[in-house]
């Protein structure tokens, strides 16, 4: 027996053709997971606010120069923070303004 959709064919269309696929997908579901982690949350918040370096942003946020380190490393491999050397120091921003977009869509969702 054959199912049939309750669908019109034309929303069963755009579904089919909105639904991510493929490279795309990936590239989503490898963005969002930049905000699954508490520490990388408050270091693109920081980040929003001022270029910084390892050293400032570990101490304004108490956070091991470690672990900074590691998830800046995380950060810029993936496209979402870009640095730029000044003498000895390396400065960290953030390469797009649409990350802190996406966190204030987040507080704006919560309520807060």
């Amino acid at each position: 027996m054959e199912e049939t959709l309750l669908l019109d064919k034309r929303t069963q269309s755009l579904v089919e053709d909105y639904v991510p696929q493929g490279e795309i997908l990936e590239g989503i579901v490898c963005f969002f997971s930049v905000f699954s982690d508490s520490t990388r949350i408050k270091i693109l918040s920081a980040l929003a606010i001022s270029e910084m370096c390892v050293t400032d942003i570990s101490r304004v946020l108490d956070i091991n120069q470690t672990t900074v380190s590691h998830q800046l490393r995380f950060l810029k491999n993936i496209g979402i923070v870009k640095c730029e050397r000044h003498g000895k120091v390396i400065f960290y921003s953030l390469k797009n303004d649409t990350v802190n977009d996406v966190l204030l869509k987040g507080v704006e969702f919560l309520g807060y």
